[in-house]
């Protein structure tokens, strides 16, 4: 759908300014498209643009060509010097926190693709996962709340093993997760 594409395309980059505590100042857009569609390009304008307005992160500039449909989205922000989060800085002894539930938009990833997973979910809880999947929501308020208080964030787009053990590597740290206390969607509960 080009509407949701336009949202997780910037939702995605806003993630990760949100993972450093970062607020949004602006973005560029580079997009290549193979022809000129209008009804692809308002639905998937629509989207992009309804979130960069949700979160005062205007367009400022990028380039249009013609080619394989290929977009690149370059979003800036700021933080308070001393107060960015970074992977690096994660301290012996921290907490480990999630702002939400991990693994639903894997799950839609395995449902689109023809995967099918030890339990199938329910039509509700494949349609949350979608949701997910196609929809996200970057915590731009939370990591600014965070900055200068936490030691070390990211956001687990690519999986929380894989993201977590981004941060592990920069810190030199390990960390003992506690699985049963995992916030997990009911779809993926009984795996």
């Amino acid at each position: 759908d080009p509407a949701s594409l336009g949202h997780k395309a910037l939702a995605v980059n806003l993630s990760d300014l949100a993972a450093m505590g970062a607020r949004p100042l602006g973005f560029t857009l580079a997009i290549a498209l193979p022809g000129v569609d209008d009804a692809w390009l308002t639905a998937f304008a629509r989207g992009l643009f309804a979130h960069a307005d949700a979160h005062a992160c205007p367009l400022v500039g990028g380039d249009t060509t013609r080619g394989a449909l290929t977009l690149c989205i370059t979003v800036f922000g700021e933080v308070q010097p001393g107060q960015a989060l970074r992977r690096a800085a994660a301290k012996a002894g921290d907490d480990l926190w999630l702002s939400g539930r991990t693994g639903e938009a894997r799950l839609a990833l395995a449902h689109r693709q023809g995967q099918r997973w030890a339990s199938t979910p329910s039509p509700a809880d494949l349609t949350q996962a979608c949701v997910r999947m196609d929809w996200p929501t970057p915590r731009l308020a939370l990591g600014q709340a965070l900055a200068g208080l936490a030691h070390a964030a990211i956001d687990v787009s690519d999986g929380l093993a894989g993201d977590l053990g981004h941060i592990l590597q920069a810190s030199q740290l390990g960390a003992e997760l506690d699985w049963a206390n995992l916030p997990l969607a009911p779809a993926l509960a009984a795996l």
